[in-house]
């Protein structure tokens, strides 16, 4: 595992602004001999092993992430998290850790975050004062700045695995226990329709990821993503990402446009990785007209919370409460609900059925759905 990154001293900080300006008016790239020419240029001596170190740290500052790219290398990291102060957090899987005061003023976080923003190919600045994108890398960035962060830049990056988990490894890490690994695995076996619910940070995503990887070999996925996360263990994915509108407006494809092109792209199952606005209906209505074996994530505090959630989407496609009740209740056979508890770790807590009382849907425990009153319908799984 790589050492934690140290603070840049003013004085380095201040070299590394010296051999920048040289290096840009020399028209000579951050190579580490180009640096240390630089370096000596500027009267910098320093034994070698102090010189290579410095070295690293200005390459990191010049072309890199600065401060923050030991710590994305660090292969148990899943978050990044920068605040206004310059204060760096990371997450390993079991909560917040602080890593002190890594830069040096909100201008060094200003620069950091600027350029990563260019890497995902997006502007941050006075007139675009927040950034939502992915890295090249495939890292999820957020950034905001001034006057949206009123107290100065902040950055928060996600870390995807380097590859999927597997349902060994969800039950390795005691996230699943055999008997709702079971019951999952007959979800997809059967071809049912399910969506994995949680909060954020709960392991939506790496649950689905984990199910999307029991799928039969012979199957074409496609996924529909917001910012592209999934990385299923599936030798035929198509993956698709929404695009922003660009500086001039142009340019915008919604996740309610890929997922009617999904549609058309002959797809065993249709995932949306995360349904977070109008595209629930055409999901809905998708999952009614034959496509089977679709899902997704959704964000919702409880099980219980779920129907509340999918009508607040659904109406802001202009779709009355009663329809998209409807339309839940023939599309989606379970709801998977994953929860984090307080020490960091993530439990599938448990798999629920729908029912339907009086037009609208409710879920309830799988386990719980033999005692059934006559005033409900309920959908079978």
């Amino acid at each position: 595992m790589s050492e934690p990154a140290v603070a840049l001293s003013d004085s380095v900080l201040g070299v590394t602004d010296r051999v920048r300006t040289r290096l840009l008016s020399e028209g000579r790239d951050a190579s580490p001999a180009n640096v240390v020419r630089a370096l000596r240029s500027e009267g910098v001596v320093l034994d070698e092993a102090t010189l290579m170190s410095v070295v690293g740290n200005v390459r990191r500052e010049l072309i890199g992430a600065g401060p923050l790219e030991e710590l994305l290398e660090e292969p148990e990291v899943t978050d990044v998290l920068v605040t206004a102060a310059g204060e760096v957090w990371i997450d390993r899987g079991s909560g917040l850790e602080s890593r002190g005061r890594l830069f040096h003023d909100e201008e060094h976080v200003r620069r950091i975050a600027t350029r990563l923003a260019g890497w995902a190919g997006r502007r941050l600045d006075e007139a675009s004062p927040y950034v939502d994108a992915r890295l090249p890398d495939g890292a999820r960035l957020h950034c905001v700045i001034p006057p949206i962060s009123t107290d100065g830049t902040c950055v928060s990056l996600r870390i995807p695995r380097r590859e999927g988990m597997s349902m060994e490894d969800l039950r390795a890490a005691g996230t699943i226990d055999d008997d709702r690994a079971a019951v999952l695995a007959d979800l997809i076996e059967r071809r049912a329709s399910f969506v994995v619910t949680g909060g954020t940070g709960s392991g939506k995503t790496t649950v689905l990821g984990a199910l999307l990887a029991l799928v039969p070999p012979g199957e074409r996925i496609v996924l529909v993503e917001d910012t592209a996360e999934l990385t299923p263990r599936h030798p035929h994915v198509v993956r698709m990402q929404s695009r922003p509108p660009n500086v001039e407006g142009a340019g915008l494809i919604t996740m309610r446009d890929l997922v009617r092109q999904s549609l058309r792209m002959r797809p065993d199952r249709v995932v949306v990785g995360e349904v977070r606005g109008p595209e629930v209906i055409d999901l809905l209505m998708a999952l009614n007209t034959g496509h089977e074996g679709g899902c997704g994530t959704v964000h919702a505090n409880s099980p219980k919370d779920f129907p509340a959630r999918i009508e607040a989407l659904g109406l802001t496609a202009g779709v009355d409460r009663h329809a998209i009740h409807a339309l839940l209740f023939s599309a989606i056979d379970a709801v998977v609900h994953v929860e984090r508890r307080q020490d960091g770790s993530r439990v599938v807590q448990g798999v629920h059925g729908l029912v339907r009382r009086q037009g609208l849907v409710e879920t309830e425990p799988l386990h719980a759905l033999d005692g059934h009153s006559g005033e409900s319908e309920r959908r079978a799984c």
